[in-house]
C-alpha cells in the first residue's frame, strides 16, 4: 500500500535527523543564535513604548505625536 506524500516527507526528515551526527550540533548552534537574536536583542534594543498605555486611544495619540515630531525633524 502506498504511503501518502505527506507521510513520506515527514519520515524522510525524521530519519534524516535521527542519522545526523554533527548536524545536531549545528542545529543547536542555530537555535541558540535565533534565541539570542529574537529574545535577548529585543529586551535590550527594542523597548516596549506602547506598554505604558492602557487604552488604544492613548496608544494612537502617542504614535501620531511621534510621527509628527519625527517628520518635523527631517
Amino acid at each position: 500500500m502506498k504511503k501518502s506524500v505527506l507521510k513520506r516527507i515527514i519520515s524522510f526528515y525524521v530519519e534524516g535527523f535521527k542519522n545526523m551526527t554533527i548536524g545536531k550540533t549545528l542545529w543547536l548552534i542555530i537555535l541558540v543564535k535565533l534565541f539570542i537574536m529574537f529574545v535577548i536583542l529585543k529586551i535590550f534594543f527594542f523597548p516596549n513604548y506602547l506598554g505604558k498605555f492602557d487604552e488604544p486611544a492613548e496608544k494612537q495619540k502617542y504614535i501620531l505625536n511621534e510621527f509628527i515630531q519625527r517628520s518635523n525633524n527631517i
